[in-house]
């Protein structure tokens, strides 16, 4: 599944172009690398995604997109979340 689909089936962006403008400036890594909004994502892969305030690192846990679409499905596992100022970039 595409990383822009996936955020936003996971419920950690709310819009699909949100996703891809994060991607877009770096917002977004994929195992530790930079990425495009068409990169594929694979269950057992970590992502890490900058918000504003904070930097949440996740375990990527069901990419099937069926499943995603049930409410109890879990997307993803929370392996590290850390506060940063805003005016610092985190990579």
């Amino acid at each position: 599944m595409r990383i822009d689909k996936f955020l936003k089936m996971a419920r950690l962006v709310k819009r699909r172009t949100v996703a891809q403008e994060m991607i877009e400036v770096g917002a977004v890594r994929i195992d530790g690398r930079s990425c495009k909004p068409s990169a594929e994502v694979r269950e057992g892969g970590t992502i890490e995604v900058a918000y504003m305030a904070r930097v949440l690192r996740v375990k990527v846990l069901c990419v099937d997109e069926q499943l995603l679409k049930r409410p109890q499905t879990v997307a993803c596992e929370v392996l590290e979340e850390r506060q940063v100022r805003p005016d610092e970039k985190p990579w």
